[in-house]
């Protein structure tokens, strides 16, 4: 037995390489997503298989590929893409599903196994969770697997392009020539990021340039991390600086001045290049998201629906409301017309296009925007009913705003808004707050606090 954590959940499967994370658990796991694919198929289901850079990536890949081979599924290996990358292959083949060789922003010591359905999307909770459920009580995998069920396929990275290009036209971009700096921490995402913004013509400084998975500095885009991209902006004299996490489904921006602005301004920014050319359209996201998104939809006439917290919640909202664009605020833009993966390459075409549209520096349209102050705290938690009085005792306390019990609780205010809800992957409680002040927010939080006895 090893006391190395070991993660699954909507999320997939995650853990420590060589410890938690082997080929005989990539196998067996890639197998019982594969089961389920064959189970529901009239013909032999593909499956489009990708990896970010990590170096255990191969094998782990080699071991998945055997495990859905085995069970009946032909299986076509991508080799390094992005995330993205694999929902949009999905699309373009017709397959079943993905499988996708990531740890997201984990470091490096870490890797997994993230599924994707037909619509390149994460399973549903309840499909994760007959998935998880499986893999539990399988035993050892069946290794015996044809060769002749994986093939290779190594032009994702330039379909993925292809697909940005033909949505964001380059020759106005190209004109305007833009320059850039991109920190692809040695992630999956290097090649696209660079193809993309070459094809638009900007002058390129590219950090973290290897895919080679040696993380330069911690992977995850949050701004204690992003010091050295923002001593390049300033370095370069850039317009922008972008940062993508290591297998690409999220973005992060620094302005001209070489100032982290905040993952949270990566959607709303998109959602106002978006309905530039579509006003009055959907668009969605989560719970937790800014209040920044709404304040720009606002301006177009435009409506915001929230989903749960989840790429896959809210890619199914997404199609439930025929939304022309959506995401996260951790930076996961989703553009349908690309994939409903959230995708760090479509969120810098329209970022940079939306610069070039209106004639303004990032940091001037960032001020655009209206500012607010997010609190995040984390409560631990034993078991999610425990958290049932406290959503109760909120709900009552807040009996004047618009509730939304979709996931948890969050509460609308015109003065800003409250969401407390079980966290999917961990057993704590968040409670996030948004106000348009410090002191604004910190009161909510109070109120919460107070509310609920948290």
């Amino acid at each position: 037995m090893t006391d190395a954590p070991f993660m699954l959940g909507v999320s997939g499967a995650r853990g420590i390489v060589g410890k938690t994370m082997t080929p005989e658990v990539a196998r067996r796991f890639a197998a019982c997503w594969g089961s389920h694919l064959v189970s529901g198929a009239e013909a032999t289901p593909t499956v489009c298989l990708g990896r970010d850079s990590r170096p255990s990536g191969p094998e782990l890949a080699a071991a998945a590929a055997a495990g859905l081979a085995a069970v009946g599924c032909r299986v076509i290996d991508l080799g390094v893409v992005a995330t993205p990358t694999v929902g949009v292959m999905i699309g373009t083949t017709g397959a079943a599903g993905g499988v996708v060789i990531t740890a997201s922003h984990n470091p490096t010591p870490w890797n997994g196994l993230k599924l994707l359905d037909h619509h390149g999307t994460a399973p549903s909770s309840e499909l994760a969770a007959e998935i998880v459920a499986t893999f539990r009580g399988s035993g050892e995998a069946e290794t015996t697997a044809s060769s002749e069920l994986i093939t290779t396929e190594l032009r994702g990275t330039d379909t993925h392009v292809s697909k940005v290009l033909g949505l964001i036209d380059p020759m106005p971009l190209r004109e305007r020539k833009f320059t850039v700096v991109l920190d692809s921490v040695n992630g999956a995402g290097t090649a696209g990021g660079h193809s993309l913004l070459d094809a638009y013509g900007c002058d390129l400084t590219h950090l973290g340039s290897e895919p080679n998975g040696d993380f330069w500095h911690t992977p995850e885009p949050t701004g204690e991390n992003l010091t050295g991209l923002c001593e390049a902006v300033r370095e370069h004299a850039a317009d922008i600086g972008c940062a993508q996490d290591p297998d690409a489904d999220r973005l992060a921006l620094v302005d001209e001045q070489g100032h982290y602005i905040g993952e949270e301004y990566t959607l709303a920014l998109a959602a106002w290049r978006v309905l530039l050319e579509h006003p009055g359209a959907n668009l969605v996201t989560n719970l937790s998201t800014s209040r920044m998104i709404d304040d720009v939809a606002e301006r177009f006439g435009a409506t915001v629906y929230r989903s749960a917290v989840g790429e896959a919640n809210v890619a199914a909202v997404m199609r439930e409301r025929d939304a022309i664009a959506g995401g996260e605020g951790n930076g996961g833009i989703i553009l349908p017309a690309i994939t409903f993966v959230r995708d760090s390459l479509s969120g810098m075409a329209l970022v940079l296009d939306l610069m070039r549209r209106e004639g303004k520096t990032l940091s001037v349209l960032v001020d655009e925007i209206p500012r607010y102050v997010i609190i995040k705290e984390k409560l631990k938690l034993v078991d999610r009913a425990d958290l049932d009085p406290a959503l109760a005792a909120m709900r009552a306390a807040f009996c004047e705003a618009k509730i939304d019990d979709c996931d948890g609780l969050r509460v609308d205010l015109p003065e800003g808004w409250a969401h407390l809800r079980p966290s999917n992957t961990e057993p704590i409680a968040r409670i996030i707050v948004e106000a348009a002040t410090e002191d604004a927010a910190g009161d909510l939080l109070e109120r919460v606090r107070l509310a609920t006895g948290l």
